[in-house]
């Protein structure tokens, strides 16, 4: 008999006296940011999700290089590294459909997206967003709810198949047409418009209908949440914060909706307050991932600052130059997304909220840069005025003895800082 899914009841979570009322979120393959969140989940008792993408992981190989089977394995690679328990970790899928296939026409790009979550669900990630609310080639680039919720229909009556007859444990899934774009938003942002309560409880009436149709209405009842905007967003440049009076009636609204909670995309940047909020409001699931690695990046050029100085002749290239060298001879992963000037550009390139630079760590020569730089370091005590200098926001755990001042521990504290916001606010 299949096991029980550990997020099959996360619409009751609210109601708990004590624990976790909500779960953040991981939506990243770098090994730092995987380590950081699995130290800080064990300081708890809760389950630690951890999502790929369909860009960075899928039957190609996405950015990473991994399929969803590598992805696992790296995964509890990982877990054994730092101690912890695999039993607690929940892989998911995020933005599973056509989306890396969309130059295609439709029914390639579908025929792509069925593999890649067939691939998902087989490797055992139990926990599948399905997006299918991008056109394909010579179709508009928003489709109508109806054809969303086919397609996604489509999509989870595959990943349905890939587990049938097995004891595995049986995903649970997260729809939504009013699906944010991977990453953040492109532009500089004012004004987001929030889901209206009517369209967020016709999404889910419409999935229903297209997942009986497609004789997965069994599969149904495991859809758990819901993609909605509740007015959090970030772009290049700045960050949309949560005002909960602006989404009141959205929030309602999920009392109509029983057994479903509200995910929440793109809450990288906000405040530890702002996040609890959502959780309070019914976001349930807070999805995190450029902003992780937009700590990771200050911390790596923050030492790489301090490495220069303690050390000026030992490295051919300072880590920022090799990343710039690199982005610059393979522009594809952020000139579509980075406007302006070329100055305006190179301070994107390295500084933007949308961290289009954490789709080049994976390479070989930045990653050879990082080790270059952490070994450079090594275990030496770092002196804390410099920390100070470079590296502010770690100065106060240096000064209080709860981090120590080494690169590798300091790495780790940068990205712990943003996770400690995450899970203090989805505990009760």
């Amino acid at each position: 008999m299949a096991q029980q899914n550990p997020l099959q009841d996360i619409a009751h979570w609210n109601a708990r006296e004590a624990g976790f009322r909500g779960i953040p979120s991981i939506c990243s393959a770098h090994p730092l940011v995987i380590q950081a969140a699995m130290l800080r989940a064990l300081k708890t008792d809760a389950p630690l999700l951890i999502e790929a993408t369909c860009n960075q992981v899928n039957q190609d190989g996405g950015y990473t290089g991994m399929r969803p089977c590598d992805f696992r394995r790296f995964v509890e690679e990982m877990a054994a590294r730092t101690g912890f328990p695999t039993d607690r970790i929940i892989l998911g899928g995020d933005h599973l459909g056509p989306n890396p296939w969309r130059s295609l026409d439709a029914d390639e790009a579908m025929e792509k997206a069925e593999q890649m979550v067939r691939a998902y669900a087989a490797a055992g990630f139990t926990k599948l967003h399905l997006d299918t609310s991008m056109g394909c080639q010579g179709e508009p680039i928003a489709l109508s709810d109806q054809l969303t919720a086919t397609r996604a229909a489509r999509l989870a009556a595959a990943a349905e198949d890939a587990v049938r007859g097995t004891d595995a444990c049986r995903p649970v899934y997260v729809i939504g047409t009013e699906v944010p774009i991977p990453g953040g938003a492109m532009e500089e942002l004012s004004i987001l418009e929030v889901t209206k309560p009517d369209a967020a409880i016709r999404t889910v009436e419409i999935h229903a209908g297209a997942f009986e149709a497609a004789s997965a209405g069994e599969a149904f009842n495991r859809v758990i949440g819901l993609v909605v905007q509740p007015g959090v967003e970030f772009g290049n440049h700045n960050v949309i914060d949560y005002v909960p009076e602006n989404a009141e009636g959205l929030s309602a609204s999920r009392g109509r909706i029983p057994g479903i909670v509200f995910e929440a995309h793109s809450t990288d940047y906000q405040s530890r307050q702002a996040l609890r909020r959502l959780v309070a409001d019914g976001y349930a699931i807070l999805k995190v991932g450029p902003g992780l690695t937009f700590a990771l990046r200050e911390a790596l050029y923050g030492l790489d600052q301090i490495a220069t100085f303690l050390y000026p002749q030992a490295r051919k290239q300072a880590l920022q130059t090799v990343a710039e060298d690199l982005m610059l001879k393979q522009p594809k992963d952020w000139e579509k997304y980075y406007e302006g000037s070329a100055a305006d550009q190179h301070l994107q390139r390295h500084f933007s909220y949308s961290d289009r630079i954490r789709y080049y760590w994976p390479h070989d020569q930045l990653t050879a840069a990082v080790d270059e730089l952490l070994d450079l370091l090594g275990d030496a005590v770092i002196p804390e005025t410099l920390i100070s200098q470079h590296l502010a926001r770690i100065y106060p755990r240096i000064r209080s003895g709860s981090v120590a001042p080494k690169a590798q521990a300091i790495v780790i504290a940068a990205i712990d800082l943003v996770l400690e916001d995450y899970f203090e606010a989805c505990r009760s």
